[in-house]
């Protein structure tokens, strides 16, 4: 079936098994291997990537359900002068990433959660705590997480909603395509 999607800004059209996942098209028809395949059951996370302004995991999504619209991967996740995004820097500087294989999903998926909170209320960390139990990580015990979040929630609420996570970044500088 002919498939058409929006990926990272960029106009996609290609044809799809009606078996197959989104994660295989991102990764092997698209070549945008930031999205990670951990465990191919939706439980670790490190597929996570927006559709349509919300974190999926899609290893879970078929890309036939996905026509029509806007995807964005981590290779999206930039700012316009190719600088970390606020939640990367954030991150970083709290030692939130180790090896890096879960990086991009949470990435993902954390900045849905700082774009939903930069215009109110800091998330508490049992907040952020329970919107991280899509993403499994084995190497940082989620702590310097949970700090890199709330440095880059901190961050968000003092500037404008949606400039510092992935989706806000992501479509202004689409093109870009950096890797985390």
């Amino acid at each position: 079936m002919d498939i058409t999607l929006n990926v990272n800004g960029r106009p996609e059209e290609f044809s799809a098994e009606p078996n197959e996942l989104l994660v295989e098209r991102l990764r092997d028809g698209l070549g945008l291997t930031g999205t990670k395949v951990g465990c191919d059951t939706g439980q670790c996370g490190s597929c996570v990537v927006r559709l349509d302004g919300r974190s999926v995991k899609s290893c879970l999504v078929l890309t036939a359900s996905a026509a029509g619209s806007e995807v964005a991967t981590i290779e999206g996740v930039t700012t316009p002068g190719g600088e970390l995004t606020g939640l990367q820097e954030a991150l970083r500087q709290e030692h939130g990433t180790q090896c890096g294989f879960c990086t991009p999903g949470m990435v993902m998926a954390l900045g849905e959660l700082v774009d939903t909170t930069a215009g109110g209320e800091a998330p508490t960390e049992p907040e952020i705590r329970e919107w991280l139990t899509g993403n499994l990580c084995r190497c940082t015990g989620y702590h310097s997480v949970v700090r890199g979040v709330q440095r880059a929630c901190a961050a968000a609420r003092a500037e404008e909603p949606g400039a510092l996570s992935a989706a806000g970044a992501g479509a202004a500088s689409a093109a870009a395509g950096q890797e985390v």
